[in-house]
């Protein structure tokens, strides 16, 4: 199967749109010409729109096994490809966890018949995410682990991070943190600042977040391990992070776009659409995460998709679970207020979404080149609406962006030269 992707605008390494056709073949990309007159079985106009390669989001919470009220792989991978991600990385908050070669097998048989884009499974560091007792890594790795998490648990003893990273550094293995001392938690539901005094919350300290990264880092430093930081939220854990980078330490981190977008002052009521741990916090962290995704401190921009039952969601800000869905607005948010603003150029986000975390965990995804897969998403820079959760392919609508007026609609995502979503707003020319 050969097809022609023919007046695409393709972004160049130093951010201009160069026109040109792709060729695909097979599931490749073959060449990238507007001279090639091979035969094509399949030819698509993309009318000069922009092409990028399908983006990577490594933090994705699908819920299943156990939670389908919440989200499903079917649901969670076609809101990803209708937001134009080709590839996502599952966290491992399941029931059963995936913390044993049995219930890995079976996750892996779940993603295998019903997910539409590329789905790299999480597993656990600890058994059944308690911190208690260390998973077999060495297994979980034979059987596909993608890298290994208790995401949404802080890893709460030092000794028990420590082997852990010894363990994972022995096979070559990232550990990825949600980080967060318990100790100093003190049940808070929102950032402990102006948001919580207002509203009468109990307050969540950055500082829970930043001590343990700073834990985190030297017990990288001892044992080599690949340490990823997730969803930095704080000044502080950015400094952190800044130093251990200059220090040769191998950390890497991510930021959430509603981290990049929102600070605790919009939160204007007990709207737990805005409930997301870790929570919003002030202006002058929020003004520390871009500037720390532009100087590299971060590496890349993650989502921390987190659906939930809209009933779930409608309990206030002390009862309700936290998290939102982002797959399906992250690219757009971040062009319409980043890109559009010049707070980041295009080929700054663009590659914030794809190649850097290509990078970080060493992909053979996100980018247009030849021998490269074919996963490609094509969008509509110019195209602007509103954000409307009822048109989610998500089961989830838990989103604080309800209404916000975007600029960047995904026309079609292709995966291995397969389109898995088309838009009804676009039509493509084919023969």
């Amino acid at each position: 199967m050969t097809i022609r992707l023919k007046n695409a605008s393709i972004l160049s390494a130093d951010n201009d749109l160069v026109q040109s056709d792709l060729w695909i073949k097979d599931g490749e990309i073959i060449d990238i010409s507007t001279q090639k007159t091979a035969s094509v079985d399949q030819t698509i106009d993309c009318h000069g729109k922009l092409l990028l390669p399908g983006l990577i989001d490594v933090h994705v919470h699908l819920r299943e096994p156990g939670g389908e009220h919440k989200e499903t792989i079917e649901t969670g991978t076609r809101a990803a490809a209708r937001g134009g991600f080709t590839t996502i990385c599952a966290m491992p908050n399941t029931q059963p966890v995936p913390d044993h070669v049995e219930h890995v097998k079976n996750l892996q048989a779940s993603i295998d018949q019903n997910a539409i884009v590329r789905v790299f499974p999480y597993c656990a560091i600890t058994k059944d995410l308690k911190g208690e007792q260390l998973t077999d890594m060495t297994a979980l790795k034979e059987q596909g682990a993608f890298a290994f998490t208790d995401d949404g648990v802080g890893i709460q003893t030092s000794d028990m991070m420590l082997q852990a990273m010894k363990n994972a550094a022995a096979l070559d293995m990232p550990i990825v943190a949600h980080c967060e001392d318990n100790s100093i938690v003190y049940g808070g539901v929102v950032h402990d600042g102006e948001v919580a005094q207002r509203l009468q919350l109990p307050g969540l300290p950055a500082l829970s977040e930043a001590v343990q990264i700073a834990r985190d880092v030297l017990l990288a430093e001892k044992t080599g391990c690949h340490y990823h930081v997730c969803h930095v939220s704080s000044k502080e854990s950015v400094r952190v992070i800044r130093d251990a980078k200059k220090a040769g330490i191998h950390v890497t981190a991510e930021v959430t776009p509603h981290h990049l977008l929102l600070n605790e002052t919009d939160i204007q009521t007990d709207d737990p659409n805005f409930k997301m741990n870790p929570p919003l916090r002030s202006q002058a962290d929020q003004a520390a995460l871009l500037e720390g995704l532009r100087d590299g401190t971060i590496d890349f921009i993650a989502t921390d998709h987190a659906p939930h039952a809209a009933n779930e969601k409608e309990r206030g800000f002390i009862k309700a679970p936290f998290g939102i869905v982002g797959l399906e607005t992250a690219f757009p948010l971040l062009y319409t207020h980043l890109v559009k603003r010049n707070l980041l150029t295009l080929r700054e986000l663009v590659d914030a979404m794809t190649i850097k975390p290509a990078h970080v965990f060493q992909l053979p995804y996100g980018k247009i080149e030849k021998n490269s897969v074919a996963d490609l998403v094509l969008i509509d820079l110019d195209d602007t609406y509103d954000i409307d959760r009822d048109e989610f392919a998500s089961l989830a609508k838990n989103t604080p962006f309800q209404k916000w007026a975007v600029f960047g609609r995904t026309l079609w995502t292709m995966v291995g030269g397969e389109i898995v979503y088309e838009g009804i707003h676009h039509g493509t020319t084919t023969k």
